[in-house]
């Protein structure tokens, strides 16, 4: 069993692409849940994704993706435990305080593996994980 941090783009694509990504996902899903895989990803997520459906007045999609986040991961707090390991990573200046947030506290959870769409966050060497990987396109 390993624990498996999903960035926000994995949500978005999951609750409302219906293309390649919303697949690709899916089937990611599928293979953590076979090998019994811990989903996590933070409230921070959550938040991320409510800006759009909040501005459009859209509570139908808001409740959605509280109900898929809900229903299959673990939301970590960014918590005492995190906030050194953020002071770590925003030491390299070129990752955005959100997406440092999003590492520290997947790194404070002892994360195995980091999944993103993002191209920069995927290249980063962060302390504390076995690896991060970048969904595709």
């Amino acid at each position: 069993m390993s624990k498996v941090f999903w960035d926000t783009n994995l949500f978005v694509y999951l609750v409302e692409d219906r293309g390649e990504r919303a697949e690709r996902v899916a089937a990611l899903r599928r293979c953590m849940i076979e090998r019994d895989d811990e989903l996590l990803t933070s409230a921070l997520t959550l938040g991320e994704i409510f800006v759009k459906p909040m501005e459009a007045g859209d509570e139908d999609l808001m409740h959605r993706y509280e109900q898929a986040i809900g229903a299959g991961a673990t939301v970590l707090a960014f918590d005492l435990r995190a906030a050194p390991r953020f002071a770590e990573i925003r030491r390299d200046r070129s990752i955005r305080a959100p997406d440092a947030i999003q590492l520290a506290c997947a790194s404070a959870a002892g994360t195995n593996l980091f999944v993103t769409n993002d191209e920069r966050l995927s290249r980063k060497n962060i302390r504390g994980f076995i690896s991060s990987s970048r969904l595709g396109r």
